[in-house]
């Protein structure tokens, strides 16, 4: 198998070439040689003539992504011999999912916590992988108790880890632990089960969730309507008016990071009207170090992304991928957008295959690419989206546009641009 070798933290990662993409990588490595602390946040100019794709700065792989793949494929090259599972999805990219069951791997849930292989198969011999989302002390309990190892193979992100350990601590001083996220995905379902050994729990989905949980706190509406507007997103014996006095919000890593900020906002004030500025130390906790920096570089990178005259936008990754979504919503509010999951769901210049994210559905758009000449695509994409796929959707416009420049001649260009 090839490798690449990605380096972060002081951290190498060795990953398979096949994730690489030609013209995406080279340009990502050629941005990070001049500007490694990505000062730089205006995106990588990619002209080709009659189409020009303006790409994020920062986009695809990140930290934990890359450490979840390595362990993952190491685990298959050190166990030929031995049965892996992996406890769900890895990551939520289908490519890699598939080719990872495609060389052996098995997935006993699905994301939503369906069980597609009975936990009963399992024996103590064999290798189970733990997601990069992580999982519940519940679940984490049950491999233990069937003698497996949950320590070796396990590919949960440091900066979700980080997020449990904030948890504890909040938990520790008497603070309730408010989790920005979407109840049922993995990761807060994670989350929760962690933060609630140790402090309450409630979740909010939104900023108008967020309103709502401040008038609770504010005392504007009472215990009927906590339980009833937040019902199946709080703690065994959650107390609105005991839980509600101090607190502090981590969030789903993947969530946005400027409306976690607004959410943690909302709840401060609704506290300050509720005991005072000069009191607010005392209820209110600075959890801000718990967001993860990969996420906001993505959503940053896009916001100037967007400040260039565009015609569409391309979002890349897996339909299940919240993350991905948030970039998309970002686009959105800009310029036309499209979700896909990969080059095969451009059609032709007339039919494109794409995601709407808030209806779960997938459509078929005729006409969606505009005739306009240059073209100006934006192009990004998930922090579980390999490179390899962003250059399989260029190669595949650049293929239907006449004139178009090709690869190397566009990465000439671009590298003499770059060096100047």
């Amino acid at each position: 198998m090839g490798w690449r070798i990605n380096g972060l933290m002081a951290r190498q990662f060795r990953i398979p070439l096949y994730y690489r993409g030609g013209m995406v990588s080279a340009v990502k490595e050629a941005r990070a040689a001049k500007d490694p602390r990505k000062r730089d946040k205006t995106p990588s100019v990619l002209d080709f003539g009659p189409v020009v794709f303006y790409v994020a700065r920062s986009f695809g792989f990140c930290y934990g992504v890359e450490n979840a793949v390595e362990i993952a494929y190491e685990a298959l090259e050190r166990h030929p011999d031995k049965r892996l599972f992996m406890l769900s999805e890895m990551i939520h990219n289908p490519h890699v999912n598939d080719d990872l069951r495609q060389r052996g791997m098995h997935f006993l849930r699905t994301t939503t916590g369906e069980q597609l292989i009975p936990m009963d198969t399992l024996a103590p011999d064999d290798i189970v992988l733990i997601p990069a989302f992580g999982t519940t002390r519940e679940l984490k309990q049950d491999l233990k108790d069937r003698g497996l190892d949950i320590k070796t193979y396990d590919t949960t992100c440091p900066f979700v880890v980080k997020v449990w350990r904030r948890s504890t601590q909040l938990g520790q001083a008497d603070f309730t632990v408010v989790v920005h996220g979407k109840r049922y995905h993995e990761e807060t379902r994670a989350t929760f089960s962690h933060a609630r050994q140790n402090a309450p729990v409630v979740v909010v989905r939104d900023i108008r969730e967020a309103r709502d949980l401040g008038r609770v706190i504010t005392q504007e509406e009472g215990e009927a309507f906590f339980f009833e507007r937040f019902h199946g997103k709080y703690s065994d014996g959650f107390d609105p008016a005991r839980d509600l006095r101090c607190i502090g919000v981590v969030n789903q890593t993947t969530m946005l990071v400027s409306e976690t900020q607004v959410i943690a906002a909302e709840l401060r004030q609704a506290l300050v009207r509720r005991y005072g500025a000069d009191a607010i130390a005392n209820h209110f906790a600075d959890t801000s170090d718990t967001l993860c920096y990969a996420t906001h570089e993505n959503q940053e990178s896009t916001r100037v992304l967007l400040e260039t005259p565009l015609d569409i936008a391309l979002v890349v990754g897996g339909y299940n991928s919240s993350n991905t979504s948030q970039l998309v919503s970002l686009c959105a509010e800009v310029v036309p957008t499209y979700f896909i999951k990969d080059a095969q769901e451009i059609l032709s210049p007339l039919q494109l295959k794409h995601f709407d994210y808030a209806n779960q559905t997938l459509h078929e758009t005729k006409g969606w690419m505009p005739e306009v000449r240059p073209l100006r695509i934006a192009l990004t994409a998930g922090a579980s989206c390999p490179d390899a796929q962003l250059d399989q959707v260029i190669h595949r416009i650049i293929g239907m546009i006449p004139g178009a420049l090709k690869p190397e001649e566009m990465l000439t260009q671009f590298h003499v641009a770059a060096a100047a």
